[in-house]
């Protein structure tokens, strides 16, 4: 395998750490098969120092997209700029600013912990002097494993060591492919606990995850790959707050509560959810609360509780990949 010599010190304070526009891969024909496009026209920005989740089902063209960054796969058309470096006209330069934790367990089994960095920072021309070998494998916990075999590791230990094989050259960027991926809650809680302390330090984040509850927790700003198209791509908060569809879940005095329910109530299209209880689904464009509480009234039920369900990044993600839905992208 080619070592990577030392790159020229990149722009310390580019405005984007990754700049991707137009960015197109259609597949040539196999046997058997016709060509297929699995990104096209792909335009995201991720801010430097920022913690971008990018979400999508199996096949969306996520991997696609990282392993163009990694300079794994070759883009059709497009431009992809990382850290400010086109990965056309500085490739080098472009992968020393990335370090890539792969989906896949690709490790070397009879190499330990403390080989496997130290052959991956001579790749990278980190001197010896410079090298953090040890203080890297104590942050993902690994410190006592330095000197053990990959092939004696668990599955969640093995995935941390490839996080810490990403970071052996302090790359101002990380990108994490389903980095928690068949890891205990315990091992995810003391990753994100290490990652937040990169972002907090400088370190810009990309993540992908089908943990939706992660993106939301962790990222400040979301995207939404679906069919190899960009649907959406806003901050987190923004994005919460674009689905038009709040639930309310209502408890009713005198129950147990009939099926059907009351015209007013059935005109809502209102659920029984229990013996006491109704679950109101509602467009706020198109219905206020209050024309919900009204209808309640006009059942005559009377109102003992009320609860909001809050949306969240599991209701966008399942609008915007459903079939039939087209790519909407935001700013």
């Amino acid at each position: 395998m080619p070592a990577f010599a030392r790159a020229p010190e990149a722009p310390r304070h580019p405005d984007n750490a990754i700049e991707i526009e137009g960015l197109t891969k259609v597949y040539r024909p196999s046997a058997g098969q016709g060509a297929k496009t699995a990104l096209e026209d792909v335009s995201l920005t991720i801010p430097r120092g920022g913690f971008f989740a990018l979400l999508g089902p199996n096949g969306a063209g996520k991997s696609t997209l990282i392993n163009i960054m990694a300079g794994l796969v070759l883009k059709t058309t497009g431009t992809v700029r990382i850290w400010g470096h086109d990965i056309d006209r500085e490739d080098r330069q472009a992968r020393c600013a990335i370090g890539i934790v792969p989906q896949e367990l690709n490790l070397d089994p009879f190499f330990t912990p403390r080989e496997l960095l130290e052959v991956q920072a001579g790749m990278y021309g980190v001197p010896k002097r410079e090298r953090r070998t040890l203080e890297i494998l104590d942050a993902v916990g690994l410190a006592d494993k330095a000197d053990a075999y990959a092939r004696t590791l668990s599955g969640g230990m093995r995935r941390r060591l490839l996080v810490a094989k990403a970071m052996v050259h302090t790359p101002p960027i990380l990108v994490l492919d389903e980095p928690t991926a068949g890891v205990d809650i315990e091992l995810r809680q003391q990753l994100w606990s290490y990652v937040k302390d990169l972002n907090a330090r400088g370190t810009t984040i990309l993540l992908t995850t089908h943990y939706l509850e992660e993106a939301e927790t962790l990222c400040d700003r979301t995207a939404i790959i679906h069919r190899g198209t960009v649907a959406a791509c806003d901050t987190t908060r923004n994005l919460l707050g674009r689905l038009d569809c709040k639930t309310l879940i209502v408890t009713v005095d005198g129950g147990p509560l009939s099926d059907p329910l009351p015209a007013p109530l059935a005109a809502l299209e209102a659920m029984v959810r229990g013996p006491d209880q109704v679950e109101v689904r509602y467009k706020p464009s198109e219905t206020t609360v209050g024309a919900v509480l009204d209808a309640f009234r006009a059942a005559d039920l009377d109102i003992r509780d009320l609860v909001t369900e809050e949306t969240d990044l599991e209701d966008i993600f399942l609008q915007l990949t459903r079939d039939g839905v087209g790519a909407t992208a935001a700013a």
